[in-house]
C-alpha cells in the first residue's frame, strides 16, 4: 500500500489542504507527518485538527515542542510565532476541543519504526531531525561531502529506509554517502537498492527551503520514493501572516521564493 509522507506543514493549511486533495486524487489513502506541524504559520489550529483526523502517525518536531514546552535556540521571528501560536491553543473557547488539540501534541512520539509501508522487508525508521537526534539535528545536503564521520554515524542507527523533514529541502542521502536532489533523479523518483542504504528527506509541505515555493511531500511505494510538487495559494496564507500582528511580515513573504 503506498504511503504518503508530508513534513513541516509549520500551520499552512491552505498548502496542507492542497496536499491532503492531490493525495486523494492520487488514491493513495495512507498518510504519516514527520512533525513541525506547527509554528511560523497562520493555521495552527487547523492545521493539528487536520493531521490528527488523516494522518496514521505524526512526530514531534522541533516546533511542536516549542509550542508545548519552550522554544529554544529559535530566531525572534520563530520564537514570537510560537508563543502566538500557544496562545491560539489557549485561545480556543471550547475547552474539549482545546484539551484535544493539545492531548494530541503530548502523545506525539519521536521515532516511529514503521513496517507496512515496504511490505515484509525492512520496516522504515520516521524522525523528524535525524536519526541520531530525533527532534533536532538537521541533516544538511553538504553533510554527505563535508561531514562524513557525521553522516556515518547517522546511517549506524537505520537498517535500510528512514523518512526525515526538519530542513525542509527535499531529496535522498545515500551511505555511499551521497545527496540527490529531486530533479537529479530519473522522474523525480528514487528505487530502493537492496544493497544501498537511504535516507528521504521529503521536504516542507507548509514552508519549502529549497527555492522552489511549490508544497513538497513523498509518496513511498514498496520499490521506490516518488517526490510530489504541488502548487498552493500562497497569497491566501501570507495574507493571513500579514493580518497578524505578532508574526513578522517575512515568513509570509519568504513562502514566495521557496526560502
Amino acid at each position: 500500500m503506498p504511503t504518503a509522507v508530508i513534513s513541516d506543514i509549520h500551520g499552512n493549511a491552505e498548502a496542507l489542504r492542497t496536499v491532503l486533495a492531490d493525495i486523494e486524487a492520487r488514491g493513495v489513502t495512507r498518510i504519516v507527518c514527520t512533525g513541525d506541524i506547527i509554528g511560523y504559520g497562520p493555521e495552527p489550529l487547523a492545521c493539528v485538527d487536520l493531521i490528527a483526523e488523516r494522518c496514521e502517525w505524526s512526530l514531534l518536531g522541533n516546533h511542536d515542542f516549542a509550542v508545548l514546552y519552550e522554544p529554544t535556540n529559535f530566531n525572534p521571528g520563530a520564537e514570537a510565532a510560537a508563543f502566538w501560536t500557544r496562545d491560539q491553543f489557549d485561545s480556543e473557547p471550547d475547552e474539549a476541543a482545546r484539551t484535544k488539540r493539545y492531548e494530541f501534541l503530548g502523545r506525539l512520539r519521536v521515532r516511529v519504526v514503521d513496517d507496512q509501508i515496504l511490505a515484509g522487508a525492512a520496516p522504515v525508521l520516521g524522525v523528524h531531525g535525524s536519526p541520531r537526534k530525533p527532534i533536532n539535528e538537521y541533516i544538511f545536503p553538504d553533510d554527505a561531502m563535508n561531514a562524513r564521520e557525521k553522516m556515518r554515524q547517522i546511517f549506524e542507527r537505520i537498517d535500510r529506509i528512514a523518512v526525515v523533514g526538519h530542513t525542509h529541502v527535499p531529496g535522498v542521502f545515500t551511505d555511499e554517502p551521497d545527496f540527490y536532489p529531486p530533479d537529479e533523479l530519473g522522474n523525480y523518483t528514487y528505487t530502493f537498492a537492496d544493497d544501498e542504504k537511504a535516507i528521504i528527506n521529503v521536504g516542507s509541505v507548509g514552508q519549502p527551503r529549497d527555492h522552489d515555493p511549490r508544497a513538497s511531500y513523498v509518496i513511498l511505494h514498496e520499490d521506490r520514493a516518488e517526490f510530489v510538487r504541488v502548487e498552493y495559494d500562497i497569497q491566501k496564507t501570507v495574507q493571513l501572516i500579514h493580518d497578524a500582528p505578532e508574526l513578522a511580515d517575512w515568513l509570509g513573504d519568504r513562502l514566495f521564493e521557496g526560502r
